[in-house]
């Protein structure tokens, strides 16, 4: 993790809901270089909709989210995108495209008028593509690929968006085992190497608790924990959250905290 004291995404007293129902009420947090934050919480505590008021698709009535100092709300949706890339769950994307023309969608905030890629837009495609090991399905059609690929590849065109912030909804959903374990792993790898910055929303509290710097505990569209997995991930808490009894578990090898329910 990187060790400057100020924050690359800072969010300040977000308020924001549906109509009149409210889904986070004051949440503040940041998020560092260098730094995987995990955002937990049980159904309906504000995970999602946090994750879509960074990435402009929803509007806060109230609060300030800063990038790198800046208002997110100052910006066009041109430079929002050079800032903040997000990552979706996985789903069966459109068969039309393929990975290469997916990936190279990450471009489309820097390309000019003519939507033409210059010699940066197709380095960063190529620099994306091998970074998340996709590039050998580079003329493969999305469709004839494997859910854990598409995932692979929805990384490969954030990353192509050359964005300090990453943004993850439930990044492994619907995965196998297999494709969990190496999109994760590769996830803390990029992170570590590029130094970025990454909010990432997930149920799989063990699976997150591996691989995030810190954690961010939301109930009710409020943070009530914000610190290391130890810290966040304690009986007390998660009885509150989620109404079940829990164990906690030291891993000796690895000193990673894992979780694990009450026989």
């Amino acid at each position: 993790m990187s060790d400057f004291d100020t924050p690359v995404m800072r969010i300040e007293d977000i308020t924001a809901g549906y109509g009149e129902k409210l889904a986070l009420e004051q949440v503040s947090l940041q998020v560092k270089e260098g730094e995987i934050v995990g955002l937990i919480g049980p159904n309906g505590a504000g995970k999602s909709t946090l994750i879509k008021v960074l990435s402009g698709v929803l509007q806060a009535s109230a609060g300030e989210v800063y990038i790198a100092g800046q208002p997110i709300m100052t910006l066009s949706p041109a430079e929002r995108a050079r800032k903040i890339a997000v990552v979706p769950q996985a789903r069966q994307l459109g068969g039309a495209f393929s990975v290469r023309q997916a990936v190279l969608l990450g471009r489309t905030a820097y390309l000019g008028f003519l939507g033409n890629p210059g010699e940066q837009d197709l380095e960063m495609l190529e620099w994306a593509m091998k970074a998340t090991a996709v590039e050998d399905l580079a003329d493969r059609k999305l469709a004839e690929i494997s859910g854990g690929e598409q995932q692979r590849v929805l990384l490969a065109r954030a990353l192509a968006q050359d964005a300090s912030v990453l943004l993850l909804d439930e990044p492994t959903n619907h995965l196998d085992l297999k494709y969990q374990v190496s999109l994760l792993g590769l996830l803390r790898e990029l992170v570590d190497r590029e130094n970025l910055s990454v909010l990432m929303a997930m149920h799989d509290l063990n699976q997150l608790s591996g691989v995030v710097d810190r954690v961010a505990l939301l109930v009710a569209g409020r943070v009530k924990a914000v610190g290391e997995p130890a810290a966040v991930l304690t009986p007390e808490n998660i009885r509150e959250a989620y109404q079940t009894e829990i164990e906690t578990f030291q891993h000796p090898q690895t000193g990673k905290h894992y979780l694990f329910p009450k026989q």
